[in-house]
């Protein structure tokens, strides 16, 4: 019996919203409710093209390239740059989690461009390739290997002496 469409996504979306949320939650800076929308926005992006999903050899990495993609238009529109006042949200800790160290590399990954922090997220937190993160962000392999060199730069200098201070946990 063959399974419907919506079933087959649903499965799919299961699958993958943990992973996507993670990855967005990097691209923010650590603002989950933007994260949230983000991946709400992906997934619906996914859910109009999922009849045609068989042609996309992989579902899962061209859903990556969709969350990329949404979070850069995000960051073009004038009311992205507005962030709420408050606290920091509190959130259960796992095993092995520092705090201290999570909020620098937050921080650090803020400071930076909207296309260096996709650079540095593909890359280094998704492990992709040159290649593959070039092909998610449309952009040149040159292009991905200048923005990674510079925007690891912009976070070591953000990071600055904490960095030993990290690397010792």
């Amino acid at each position: 019996m063959r399974r419907s469409r919506t079933e087959d996504f649903r499965e799919f979306a299961a699958g993958r919203t943990g992973h996507l949320f993670r990855s967005a939650c990097l691209l923010t800076s650590g603002d989950t409710h933007l994260a949230e929308d983000l991946v709400q926005e992906t997934l619906g992006r996914m859910y109009a093209l999922w009849g045609r999903v068989s042609r996309i050899d992989n579902p899962a990495g061209y859903a990556q390239a969709v969350l990329v993609r949404t979070f850069l238009t995000h960051q073009r529109r004038r009311s992205a740059t507005e962030r709420p006042l408050g606290a920091v949200p509190d959130s259960a800790l796992q095993s092995g989690d520092d705090p201290a160290l999570r909020l620098a590399l937050l921080h650090a990954l803020g400071q930076l461009a909207p296309k260096d922090r996709a650079v540095v997220v593909l890359r280094y937190w998704e492990d992709r390739s040159v290649e593959e993160t070039a092909d998610a962000m449309k952009v040149s392999s040159a292009a991905v290997r200048t923005r990674s060199t510079r925007a690891l730069a912009k976070v070591r200098e953000q990071l600055g002496g904490n960095l030993a201070e990290f690397a010792a946990h």
